[in-house]
């Protein structure tokens, strides 16, 4: 009897281990499954490190910013909606990596008067795509910006849906405010290939920015060749100059053909990071202030989009 109750003592223990075995063996598959789920959005189930590419470079990390002081704090935001192929995103890649490669553009950094800026490449398309490429990184060398170019070389760009210039604004404001450098000027480089069409309005989202002491400058991407998509306006040059730059000095340069945004890019870091042309750099480069800017629908985007949903609505019906 004592023997048959020792027995069923044993069998009752390994049953429960076994279950606890299982439970926990559960419990790390679906910690396992979660953290997949959650890696898959662009998180993480702990908090990520600033290298990771996703939400969590964003501003929202809480950190304490240590105020290293710079030239300029800029963030480099790069249209990646499905309007552009791999092979266009990918001339944008490369365009910016042989910029930062460019002696010009490293001496521009160089005579800053810390001699250093802070830069970060931040891809988005609609109102929730939005994606941190390479984190914040301090540029102080040629050796640093040569290292930046290469970190923008090592990953394949996104395709997302849409096209949210006010979305990318918004998230990308918050940048500044905890990314441990303390700039003399604050700077969103907007590159793109059409009007927004999704979020709030780009103006809204501008005069924000704006108000916080942030200049947007734009490279309006004009190099459909004629040919315009639904989402894509012959005239985006000047919806740029009228709708999405602002602040002291902002500006424009258009890019009219893919062989041209090399240059352009340069172009334009060089304005950015110190705020005049190289030796001799030709007058007439094309570059269009806000204030000279004819006027323009800046719901242009909104309101393609909604005919396009009508006419496809008529067409199912």
């Amino acid at each position: 009897m004592i023997a048959r109750q020792a027995t069923e003592r044993s069998v009752s223990n390994e049953t429960q281990a076994r279950g606890t075995l299982r439970s926990d063996g559960w419990r790390k598959k679906a910690s396992a499954f979660v953290g997949t789920c959650l890696v898959s959005l662009g998180m993480s189930a702990s908090p990520a490190p600033a290298v990771e590419r996703g939400l969590a470079d964003f501003g929202t990390g809480g950190k304490s910013p240590s105020g290293e002081r710079v030239d300029v704090e800029l963030v480099l935001a790069v249209d990646v909606s499905w309007s552009m192929d791999r092979s266009e995103q990918e001339i944008q890649r490369d365009g910016y990596a042989a910029a930062f490669r460019n002696p010009e553009v490293q001496q521009a950094i160089l005579d800053g008067v810390y001699g250093r800026v802070a830069v970060t490449y931040v891809e988005w398309a609609g109102t929730i795509s939005q994606s941190v490429v390479v984190p914040w990184t301090l540029i102080d060398s040629r050796e640093a910006a040569d290292a930046f170019a290469y970190q923008l070389t090592t990953e394949l760009p996104d395709r997302e849906r849409r096209t949210s210039i006010s979305s990318a604004i918004d998230r990308i404001v918050p940048m500044f405010a905890d990314n441990a450098y303390d700039g003399l000027r604050k700077v969103i480089d907007v590159s793109g290939d059409g009007p927004n069409n999704q979020g709030r309005l780009v103006t809204m989202a501008r005069d924000e920015a704006v108000a916080a002491g942030i200049v947007i400058n734009g490279l309006p991407l004009m190099t459909s060749g004629g040919y315009y998509s639904w989402g894509s306006i012959p005239d985006l040059d000047r919806y740029y100059s009228e709708c999405v730059i602002g602040g002291p000095g902002s500006f424009v340069i258009p890019v009219n053909d893919w062989t041209q945004f090399p240059e352009a890019v340069r172009r334009k870091l060089i304005l950015e990071l110190a705020e005049e042309w190289p030796a001799g750099e030709p007058e007439t480069a094309v570059v269009m202030k806000a204030q000279n800017s004819p006027g323009i629908d800046c719901a242009v985007g909104e309101r393609m989009w909604l005919e396009r949903q009508n006419r496809w609505r008529d067409d199912v019906q």
